[in-house]
C-alpha cells in the first residue's frame, strides 16, 4: 500500500493523532466579514509583525513620533502591528488578497491557514489570490512548510512592475544587506508561478468587481484594489497606509519600510486625499485588525475612523 503524500494540508486534515507529529498550537483569531454587493468581505488575521522603531521611521522626528505612540496607545519600543488578509467570495469566486507570511518569517505570524480554517475556509477552493506586493508578509506565504503552492487551484495576480522587479536577477544585488533575503525569498516564491501568473498594469479589472490601482512607492510596483459593486467603494489598501497614527497625522514622515520614501509619502498624500473625498471605506494590512474603516479629514492631517 502507497503512503499518502505528506502535506500540510493533509496534516492539518488527519491532525496531530493521526500524523504522529506534535504541533504547537496557535492563537486563533475571530474572522471580521462584511458585505459589498452580493460578496462576502472577510478579514483573516495572519498574526502580527515585531518591527524595531529604529526600522520603521528612522527619519522621524524621535520626539514627536513617541509623543505620537504614546497618545495612540501603541508600544514606543516596536511596533507590532496586525496582518489583515481579505477574502472576498463572490459568485463562484474566493479571491484572497496577499498570502500571508508563512511559517518561515516571523514567529508572530504565519497563522493565516489555520485561522481560515477556523472561519471556514478551504484553502484548496481559494480561485485566485491577488498580491498587493512582493514583501515577505504579503507574499512568503504562497508556499507552505513542505515546498507546495499553498493554494492548489488558484490563479495567481500581481502587478506587472511589481513582477518584474522582484524576478529581476539584479534585484538582490540592488538591494541594502536588510533587504536582501526579501528579494531572494520573492524570487524562490515566484518561480513557483511561472506558469500560472496573470500580469496587470494599473486600472485594469484584475477580476470583475476588483479594479488596480497605483500606488507604488512602498515597492516599485505596489498596488491597491478598488472593490466595486457594493453601496460604495472599498479599498484594499496594502502597505500604502501601514500605521493607525503615523500614516494619517504625519504622512510626509518617511517610513523606513518603503524602498522609496518620497514616493510613498507622494502616494500616502494622494491616496488619503482621495479616500477623505469619496469617503470610501478602507481596509489596509497593517491597520488594527480588522483594518477597517474610514479617512476623516483633520485639520492640515487626517484620521483613522475604525468601523464595526
Amino acid at each position: 500500500m502507497v503512503s499518502p503524500r505528506l502535506t500540510r494540508r493533509n496534516v492539518l486534515k488527519a491532525g496531530v493523532a493521526g500524523t504522529g507529529l506534535v504541533m504547537a498550537p496557535l492563537a486563533l483569531w475571530p474572522a471580521r466579514a462584511f458585505e459589498i454587493g452580493t460578496g462576502v468581505l472577510t478579514t483573516i488575521s495572519d498574526g502580527n509583525l515585531v518591527l524595531p522603531l529604529s526600522f520603521s521611521y528612522p527619519d522621524a522626528p524621535q520626539n514627536e513620533l513617541l509623543a505620537l505612540l504614546e497618545a495612540n496607545d501603541q508600544p514606543t519600543d516596536s511596533l507590532m502591528p496586525d496582518c489583515n488578509v481579505p477574502i472576498l467570495k463572490t459568485g463562484d469566486r474566493t479571491i484572497l488578497f496577499d498570502a500571508g507570511s508563512g511559517a518561515n518569517f516571523m514567529p508572530s505570524a504565519g497563522s493565516l491557514i489555520d485561522n481560515m480554517t477556523q472561519a471556514g475556509f478551504d484553502p484548496a477552493e481559494v480561485t485566485d489570490v491577488v498580491f498587493t506586493h512582493g514583501h515577505p508578509d504579503h507574499l512568503w506565504g504562497v508556499v507552505d512548510d513542505f515546498d507546495e503552492l499553498t493554494f492548489t487551484n488558484a490563479a495567481y495576480h500581481m502587478g506587472r512592475g511589481e513582477w518584474d522587479f522582484w524576478r529581476n536577477p539584479g534585484t538582490v544585488d540592488a538591494m541594502p544587506e536588510a533587504r536582501k533575503t526579501f528579494a531572494v525569498g520573492a524570487q524562490n516564491r515566484l518561480a513557483f508561478l511561472e506558469d500560472r501568473i496573470n500580469l496587470f498594469e494599473a486600472g485594469a479589472e484584475v477580476l470583475p468587481g476588483v479594479e488596480a490601482v497605483d500606488t507604488a512607492g512602498h515597492t516599485p510596483g505596489h498596488m491597491s484594489f478598488l472593490l466595486h459593486g457594493g453601496a460604495e467603494p472599498v479599498l484594499i489598501a496594502g502597505d500604502a497606509i501601514t500605521h493607525l497614527a503615523v500614516s494619517f497625522m504625519h504622512p510626509a514622515w518617511p517610513s523606513g519600510s518603503d524602498q522609496d520614501p518620497e514616493m510613498g509619502i507622494a502616494t500616502r498624500a494622494k491616496l488619503l486625499d482621495r479616500l477623505a473625498g469619496d469617503k470610501a471605506l478602507l481596509t489596509a494590512y497593517h491597520l488594527p485588525e480588522p483594518g477597517k474603516g474610514r479617512v476623516e479629514r483633520d485639520g492640515t492631517a487626517y484620521r483613522f475612523v475604525a468601523s464595526d
